[in-house]
């Protein structure tokens, strides 16, 4: 099956000061280049979903899109992706948080089939998720009708099931803040 990758990088980082948290520093790479290296093996082509100037993400050699529909957090990047990952004939679209590095590197393989998420211990990671492509129009339709945007009550819509991961560690940890980042620098 082909499977594209979307990094979802077009929050608006309120809780870190509006920093693009992907571009953030663990050491000497990114929190994006550690995402990538575990990503990049597991699709068939890979985008990146940000919103603004698009120039920040261009050293990474990926396509930048912008979300069509604004203000629809995550879904709308979601959206945005499910029309890339259409015209690339994909079946499947995966998407990961920017803020996420260090997802498991079989990740494709443990949500597959679509549609589905990963759930830890920590909770349901509603935007790490692998998407049909087969629902881009039932998303368009719902964004323009549903005031809440939820990743969740879509789920719920098109049969969004829960994948249970109990890897070591946390693989979903994502950075949210200034002591979420400096927690993950003291832990690698």
């Amino acid at each position: 099956m082909k499977i594209a990758g979307l990094i979802l990088a077009g929050g608006k980082a309120s809780r870190m000061g509006g920093l693009d948290k992907p571009l953030l520093h663990l050491g000497k790479l990114t929190l994006l280049d550690i995402l990538l290296n575990r990503v990049r093996p597991q699709v068939s082509a890979l985008a990146i979903s940000a919103n603004g100037d698009p120039a920040r993400y261009l050293g990474y050699g990926l396509p930048v899109l912008a979300d069509e529909i604004m203000g629809r957090g995550p879904l709308g990047g979601v959206l945005r992706g499910l029309a890339w990952a259409v015209a690339l004939d994909a079946e499947a679209l995966l998407t990961v948080p920017g803020d996420t590095p260090f997802v498991p590197p079989n990740l494709v393989a443990r949500l597959d089939p679509a549609p589905a998420c990963a759930e830890d211990a920590a909770g349901v990671h509603w935007p790490v998720a692998l998407w049909p492509v087969s629902c881009a129009t039932t998303l368009a339709e719902w964004l323009a009708t549903q005031p809440s945007g939820r990743v969740a009550e879509f789920g719920a819509l098109i049969g969004l099931r829960k994948t249970w991961f109990d890897d070591e560690g946390a693989p979903f940890y994502n950075v949210n803040t200034p002591a979420d980042l400096e927690a993950l620098r003291r832990s690698v």
